[in-house]
């Protein structure tokens, strides 16, 4: 058997947005094909297509040889196709076992038989070599462990299929390292794993073959061995991309921002920082080493023990993110869709939500005018791809989502703005976009504080790395001074606690 999955000539049309215009697609039993593009470019949409969440308009596909009309998610399960989507969807409350079996219960006497249960769960998991109980309740682990117990649910389906949609957006570095061993393992087991993912630099390890799609449309395919990754990002965009960071040099202004000894919870213990007028600077750090918690504190969402804030040089009083917002201070949070959208609202009162200060009049009418005008200028400045300033946000690809969370903060005059996170799950051109917003705003004399999870995104646009450890300031560089190792050296200088010292693993 050649072809486990063949597609040919697929459409998909959306009101007011053509998804997928004639794409094809094909994968080979023990492959990783790669399936590649920009946000919007109709990936996770064949996907869902092949999966039988979305019916196709028109075009033909078939799994092993035979062809296939209409799919639904049952029927595509019953023929041995799995999806990993990128939101993990999974119930917090239930057990790895119950969320593994959910809607395939194993009873006996029309209960459900809880031994069976475990005992199965265990049997696919220890196959997977993976140390997560059967028993565990979910919620309490983390989003790495969660990521691995949907695979494990995949194979539980006997699938032959595995499609899996930016797998490791939230996974630390030894989490990719168990999730690579897994993948290799399915490869030699003839199944057939469909990777989607902006992280290009991940795939060298995995990938067998690629397919770019571009604006709902089929570029290329090729094996990964014939093919470059400037390549395959010109083949996404259509265009070369020039500078990969691009980095502009500012005449630093006054300080801005000061924080003075904060604490927080357990997460935040007694930072420090300054921020000048046209300065970036990035906080880098390990997951959990409290660089989300001290954003939050700042901008009054997580309650400040002790410490202070002043915004250019005078005591700021945050208590709610009200506080931070009306003093010139914006955020866009590390949560796209839970901290940062209103997904079931339309694109224009997402921007205008943010701005309602500056919206409503003295009766509280909101002017919706000046609403549309600020949605025009965050669609032209952030090359939003949107039917309408109506579009639900749910309905747009997840960077075009970003875009929106960005968007809005960027039509107020901020004095100072925090991102968290702010190219997790966006394609390499839309990243480009983000940094040169950054510049532009450090060259408006705005001061700009983001978090990264990415080491090359925080050594390429910082002017300043401030490093933080269990809490807190570990280290602070120029970015003349930056280096991996350095960063890293502090990223991991955690506190001796009992005499030994806690190393990173």
């Amino acid at each position: 058997m050649e072809h486990l999955i063949e597609m040919n000539g697929i459409c998909k049309e959306f009101p007011g947005v053509k998804a997928l215009d004639d794409v094809s697609f094909d994968l080979r039993p023990g492959e990783v094909h790669a399936l590649l593009g920009e946000n919007g470019a109709g990936k996770s949409t064949l996907m869902k297509v092949l999966s039988g969440i979305y019916t196709r308009d028109s075009g033909a596909f078939s799994v092993e040889g035979r062809p296939q009309a209409q799919l639904t998610p049952r029927k595509a399960q019953e023929l041995g196709i799995a999806i990993i989507h990128q939101e993990l969807n999974m119930c917090q409350h239930l057990t790895v076992a119950e969320n593994m079996f959910l809607g395939r219960e194993i009873s006996r006497f029309a209960k459900v038989n809880q031994k069976e249960l475990n005992k199965k769960a265990a049997e696919y998991l220890a196959s997977l070599k993976l140390e997560i109980g059967p028993e565990t309740i979910v919620g309490k682990l983390p989003v790495g462990g969660q990521q691995m117990v949907e695979i494990a649910k995949a194979l539980s389906t006997n699938c032959k299929v595995l499609i899996m949609d930016e797998p490791t957006s939230a996974l630390t570095a030894r989490e990719v390292e168990d999730l690579n061993r897994i993948i290799h393992q399915l490869k030699a087991n003839g199944c057939g794993i469909v990777y989607i993912t902006h992280r290009l630099e991940e795939l060298s390890p995995i990938a067998d073959r690629v397919t770019v799609l571009r604006d709902g449309r089929y570029v290329v395919t090729k094996d990964f061995i014939d093919v470059s990754l400037p390549e395959i990002i010109s083949y996404m965009v259509g265009r070369e991309i020039v500078e990969k960071f691009p980095h502009v040099d500012v005449a630093l202004g006054d300080t801005v921002l000061e924080a003075e000894h904060i604490v927080a919870g357990r997460a935040v213990r007694d930072v420090s920082f300054a921020l000048r007028q046209g300065e970036i600077v990035g906080f880098a750090g390990l997951m959990g080493a409290g660089r989300t918690e001290l954003m939050r504190a700042i901008f009054g969402v997580d309650k400040r023990e002790s410490g202070t804030v002043k915004l250019r040089g005078k005591p700021l009083t945050v208590r709610m993110p009200a506080d931070a917002i009306k003093a010139g201070i914006a955020c866009v949070p590390e949560d796209r869709k839970k901290e940062g959208l209103c997904v079931n609202l339309p694109l224009r009162e997402n921007v205008g939500l943010a701005n309602l200060d500056s919206l409503t009049g003295p009766l509280g009418k909101i002017n919706r005018k000046k609403e549309a005008e600020l949605t025009d200028r965050a669609i032209r400045d952030l090359r939003i791809k949107a039917s309408s300033q109506m579009m639900e946000a749910r309905n747009l690809s997840g960077g075009n989502q970003q875009k929106v969370v960005v968007g809005k903060w960027l039509v107020r005059d901020a004095q100072v703005i925090l991102f968290d996170e702010p190219t997790r799950g966006i394609d390499v051109a839309a990243k480009v976009e983000i940094y040169n917003l950054m510049n532009r705003l450090k060259e408006k004399g705005i001061a700009v504080l983001f978090v990264s999870s990415e080491m090359p995104e925080i050594m390429g646009m910082a002017d300043r790395v401030i490093v933080m450890c269990d809490g807190r300031v570990t280290g602070e560089f120029t970015r003349q001074e930056a280096t991996q190792d350095a960063i890293m050296t502090c990223a991991t200088r955690f506190e001796v606690k009992g005499g030994a010292r806690k190393d990173a693993v």
